[in-house]
């Protein structure tokens, strides 16, 4: 059962409502990345993008961590999870939904739907 009131789901779909912090979770994704070779391809300040990343970090979506002097981080996969399954509970309710519609209109009219 999907759990509609849970906090941590919030903040996950908080965090990723900036386009800023879906493209440093997709950067992610390739596996763990430091800080600067993130900031990169981003046009905004070092200090902004790590903000953006500070965001990320209190959601739970990625770790920080030192390696000598530069701050790496990779991505925390389990909030993605449970916003998947969210979504996904969704997907499969409109999918149905669609099915439906599709049978219906697909289906000969009858006597009654041509009167």
């Amino acid at each position: 059962m999907v759990k509609l009131n849970e906090p941590q789901l919030d903040t996950t779909f908080a965090a990723l409502a900036d386009p800023t912090r879906r493209a440093l979770v997709q950067a992610l994704t390739a596996g763990e990345r430091r800080v600067t070779d993130l900031a990169a391809p981003i046009d905004m300040s070092l200090p902004a993008v790590s903000k953006h990343l500070g965001v990320l970090e209190r959601a739970g979506l990625i770790e920080r961590h030192r390696v000598g002097r530069e701050q790496r981080c990779r991505l925390c996969p389990a909030p993605l999870k449970q916003a998947n399954d969210y979504l996904n509970h969704y997907k499969r309710f409109w999918t149905g939904q669609l099915d439906a519609l599709a049978d219906f209109l697909e289906s000969p009219p009858t006597k009654e739907s041509s009167a």
